[in-house]
């Protein structure tokens, strides 16, 4: 049997307050007994991204938006949703290789390649340009 655990979020567009959520979305993946390479490094940095990343680019910086995280942690998996109340953007328009040496200067880009390295799969929801899902297939 396979038990689910469910976190859901409205947080400011503060910085301040990602610690926190992303430290109780590892502590349920511990739980889940997740890889300790995934509980230091995938969930923490790839979650980190895609919140900030709602917070700066999707809601402007503006602590009047909100961003939502809803997380489910099973024994087989994570799957994160971070939504912003910006105006959304093409998750597939956005695939520059931030280390080609094109790209080595440029400021943008670099989060989500954090989160395609670090996830098993990162796409944005059918029909909303403002929500981003991450997937970690627990090893």
């Amino acid at each position: 049997m396979v038990s689910t655990s469910a976190l859901d979020f409205r947080i400011p567009s503060d910085l301040a307050q990602i610690e926190a959520i992303v430290a109780q979305v590892v502590h349920r993946c511990r739980e889940c007994r997740f890889d300790a390479r995934q509980l230091s490094l995938n969930v923490p940095v790839a979650l980190t991204e895609a919140i900030a990343n709602a917070m700066l680019r999707g809601n402007g910086e503006d602590a009047a938006k909100e961003v939502r995280i809803r997380a489910e942690v099973s024994e087989a998996r994570l799957v994160v949703e971070v939504e912003d109340e910006g105006q959304g953007f093409d998750l597939d328009a956005c695939c520059d290789d931030p280390t080609t040496p094109e790209n080595l200067e440029r400021e943008d880009g670099r989060g989500l390649f954090l989160m395609r390295t670090l996830m098993d799969e990162v796409v944005q929801v059918e029909g909303s340009s403002n929500v981003v899902r991450l997937t970690l297939r627990r090893r």
